[in-house]
């Protein structure tokens, strides 16, 4: 089973304590699951090598890797079973996969985040029982493919598109 985890901004402005709190919790809960690797994308170097100097225990026996260099984001989402992240960009593209998404993200949340959550697309962590109780460590199923079909917010977009091209360029 592939889990990629995504820490929180620790270095943002918007940065609550309370992420770190629940990402260490669902790492070390990775690193006692048997079956489970990580595939862990710190947002840059000085929060690789903090994460690596206080949890070295994360890295044996490849139990949590780095990658060395980038990788293609959509398709390490896609052949995950889940996605764990501190909020973002990253968790949006989980959820437009259909990839079962965890927010540990403890600030404001946005608009899109409260949609895709009452859309059950993401779950927001909220509580530290939440990390034990709400993130599924399961295998999920990778015959189901993403739709061919246009989804509802591509067809909003065309439509905003159009009507400023329309103001822009008029008949």
């Amino acid at each position: 089973m592939v889990v990629t985890v995504r820490p929180p901004a620790t270095e943002a402005h918007y940065h609550n304590p309370e992420s770190e709190t629940f990402f260490i919790q669902f790492m070390n809960r990775v690193c006692e699951t048997p079956g489970v690797k990580a595939v862990l994308l710190p947002r840059n170097k000085t929060q690789e090598a903090h994460i690596k100097a206080n949890w070295p225990r994360w890295f044996e026996g490849s139990k949590v890797i780095i990658p060395k260099e980038a990788v293609d984001g959509l398709n390490l989402l896609w052949y995950s079973d889940l996605v764990v992240s501190g909020g973002g960009t990253m968790n949006r593209e989980a959820a437009a996969l259909g990839v079962p998404v965890y927010s540990i993200f403890r600030g404001k949340s946005g608009a899109v985040d409260r949609h895709l959550q009452s859309q059950g697309k993401m779950i927001l962590i909220e509580t530290i029982q939440d990390v034990q109780n709400k993130i599924l460590l399961q295998p999920r199923k990778r015959d189901d493919l993403p739709s061919a079909r246009p989804r509802e917010a591509l067809g909003d977009i065309v439509k905003e598109v159009d009507s400023i091209i329309k103001l822009e360029y008029p008949a």
